[in-house]
């Protein structure tokens, strides 16, 4: 069975726990790396098929996500972390449905 996992700064993912996904505290962007290739690299029944990342981490870890792009899994999704939203996370989704269907389908806004 796949696995689903959070990883950013403990006050913004700790009540991630009480759903029953696995927490990843960290405190920094060296560490956050570390731990995101480590979960992005796992095989077979421990093998995560979604990571939630804060946006403030993902923005640090941009290459490192790029790279996740193109496989089946995981699936990386921006979430806000407890200094609110920055927007990175629709524009993750934005980004991932033009590539998917060719448009914009969703925000249908003129650039």
């Amino acid at each position: 069975m796949y696995k689903i996992a959070v990883i950013g700064e403990r006050d913004s993912i700790y009540g991630f726990a009480a759903l029953g996904l696995s927490i990843y505290p960290v405190e920094d962007a060296q560490e956050g790396a570390r731990v995101f290739r480590r979960l992005a690299e796992q095989e077979g029944e421990r093998r995560y098929a979604v990571i939630y990342i804060t946006e403030s981490l993902a923005a640090q870890l941009e290459e490192e996500i790029e790279k996740c792009r193109s496989q089946k899994f995981p699936a990386v999704i921006p979430i806000p972390g407890i200094a609110g939203n920055t927007g990175a996370g629709m524009r993750a989704v934005k980004k991932s449905v033009e590539q998917a269907v060719g448009s914009d389908i969703i925000f249908n806004e003129d650039e």
